[in-house]
């Protein structure tokens, strides 16, 4: 079975990173100093924030990333517990390498109670010798501001065309598909500027498509919506 093609295609460098190119330069220069504060990414699905904590994973800590950071999904948990004991189990443990700190990565924040939001602020602070946190969100006002004002705080934007264009183009060389400009526009107004969504059909397409053909047709019938026009 081939790899699902957001892993597959995930940006493993910040040069790959696509469509936040102030963000992905303020968080590389805290990466080469080996020194960051909190971080707290908000924005829309699919559009960097996971892959951008997963880039600086990778280039602090080598091939030791595995070992130092922790991915953590808010909303499958929604409770205090995640915070007070997978998180400080982790945060006790100095890191491996040469970088004092470790990572933990807590996606959809913005689904924590406030009560957890109190709880895991408590945390960040006790912890903040050994850990940093990257907190993600897609919006940055659901997230109570004791945590905001710990944090530096990145708004990530939906991908434009180009970016989309640029991947779609990446992938469809890697894969021997043919895409038209009619075919990369509509992978582009479907997905909303979401990378992941425009991966995810684009793969749908590539399974059914004749001679690696992905025509518009395609497209807007694999993501059930009509043509725009």
């Amino acid at each position: 079975m081939d790899k699902i093609w957001t892993e597959k295609y995930r940006p493993s460098s910040f040069k790959e990173v696509k469509g936040q190119k102030e963000v992905v330069k303020r968080v590389e220069a805290f990466v080469q100093n080996k020194n960051m504060p909190h971080l707290l990414f908000a924005g829309p699905a699919g559009v960097g924030k996971t892959t951008l904590s997963l880039v600086i994973a990778r280039q602090l800590f080598g091939d030791n990333w595995k070992n130092n950071f922790l991915e953590l999904n808010a909303s499958d948990e929604r409770g205090i517990d995640v915070v007070r004991t997978k998180v400080k189990d982790f945060a006790r443990t100095k890191a491996i390498g040469n970088v004092p700190f470790k990572i933990i990565y807590l996606d959809e924040c913005d689904a924590l109670t406030r009560e957890a939001q109190q709880a895991l602020r408590r945390t960040m602070e006790n912890y903040t010798n050994t850990t940093r946190f990257i907190l993600s969100c897609n919006y940055s006002s659901k997230i109570i501001d004791p945590i905001q004002s710990r944090c530096a705080v990145f708004k990530f934007k939906p991908l434009g065309e180009k970016h989309i264009f640029n991947i779609i183009e990446k992938i469809s060389g890697s894969e021997n598909l043919k895409v038209n400009d009619e075919s990369k526009k509509a992978l582009y107004v479907i997905s909303g500027g979401d990378c992941r969504r425009a991966e995810n059909i684009m793969q749908s397409c590539a399974a059914i498509a004749d001679n690696g053909k992905i025509t518009e047709e395609l497209v807007f019938s694999l993501a059930s919506t009509a043509k725009p026009k």
